[in-house]
C-alpha cells in the first residue's frame, strides 16, 4: 500500500530538480519522476496517479510549463505549484488562466515548497466536492476517486480504499485497519459509510464495516479477516449474507 503523495516535478535544471526531489522525499513525499520537457511530463502523468504536479515555466522544447499545464488539466485536475524565475507580467497573466495553486520564483526555500503544496492539497480536495455542511467542515476525512485523504497530524494522507481490511467505531472514534496501521478518525461510523456507499465496505454490526474483499471466512454470527474475528448483528446479518447470495 502506498499512502504517500505522488509529485511530478517537471524542471529542466537537474540540479535543481534534485535538489528539489531530496527536500520531498526527505519530506515524506513520493516523487514519481522528472521530466525536462512537455512530452515527458505528459508521458509521466498519463501512467503515474499524481496527486500534485511542481512545473517549471522554461522547459526544453516547444512547448513550456504553462502549454504542458494546459495539457495536463485536459487529462484530470490536479493542483499545480509553478516553480519559476519567470515573473513578469506577461508570464503571470498566462499562469492565471490555469489556475495554479501556488506560484513561487526562484530561488525558492523547500519549507516554502512544503507548505504550498499542504495548502494546494488542503484546497483542492475540498473544492472537488460538495458544499459541505457547518458539521461536514470539520470532517477529517475527503473521499477522492479510489482513495481517502485523512487528516493525521495536520497532514493529508492519501489511503487506497482497497486497503483498508475493516473500520471500527468506538464512541466519537472510528479506527480505519489496514495491514500496516490504524488511522482514528473522529466521527461516527454511519457518516464515514454514507461517504464511501459505493465501495466495496458493507456494515456488519452498529461497531463495525468490513471490507468484503477482505473477509477469509465467515458464520452467521462472525466474520474473520486475518488474526481478527468480527461479530456480525442480527440487524445487519441478511444485507452481509445477500453479498454472497445466501439470502
Amino acid at each position: 500500500m502506498n499512502e504517500k503523495i505522488n509529485i511530478l516535478v517537471v524542471e529542466d535544471e537537474p540540479i535543481v530538480a534534485l535538489d528539489l526531489v531530496t527536500g520531498l522525499e526527505t519530506a515524506g513525499f513520493q516523487v514519481a519522476g522528472i521530466a525536462t520537457n512537455s512530452r515527458d511530463a505528459k508521458s509521466l502523468f498519463l501512467n503515474n496517479a499524481i496527486d500534485i504536479t511542481l512545473m517549471d515555466i522554461h522547459l526544453k522544447g516547444n512547448k513550456d510549463g504553462v502549454d504542458t499545464v494546459m495539457e495536463l488539466m485536459e487529462i484530470r485536475p490536479t493542483p499545480v505549484i509553478y516553480l519559476t524565475a519567470f515573473s513578469d507580467s506577461a508570464t503571470i497573466s498566462r499562469v492565471k488562466d490555469t489556475y495554479p495553486a501556488a506560484f513561487l520564483t526562484k530561488p525558492y526555500r523547500i519549507d516554502n515548497v512544503l507548505v504550498a503544496i499542504e495548502l494546494a492539497l488542503h484546497k483542492f480536495t475540498h473544492n472537488n466536492r460538495p458544499e459541505p455542511s457547518r458539521e461536514e467542515e470539520r470532517e477529517p476525512v475527503v473521499h477522492w476517486n479510489d482513495h481517502l485523504f485523512i487528516k493525521v497530524n495536520h497532514r493529508f494522507i492519501k489511503i487506497p480504499i482497497a486497503s483498508i481490511l475493516y473500520v471500527t467505531a468506538e464512541n466519537t472514534y472510528i479506527h480505519l485497519v489496514t495491514a500496516e496501521r490504524r488511522y482514528p478518525l473522529r466521527m461516527v461510523l454511519g457518516q464515514f459509510m454514507e461517504k464511501l456507499s459505493a465501495s466495496r465496505l458493507i456494515r456488519i454490526h452498529r461497531s463495525y464495516a468490513v471490507n468484503l474483499d477482505a473477509v477469509q471466512s465467515f458464520t452467521e454470527q462472525d466474520v474473520t479477516i486475518g488474526k481478527d474475528i468480527l461479530p456480525i448483528s442480527k440487524s445487519h446479518r441478511d444485507q452481509f449474507l445477500q453479498q454472497f447470495g445466501l439470502r
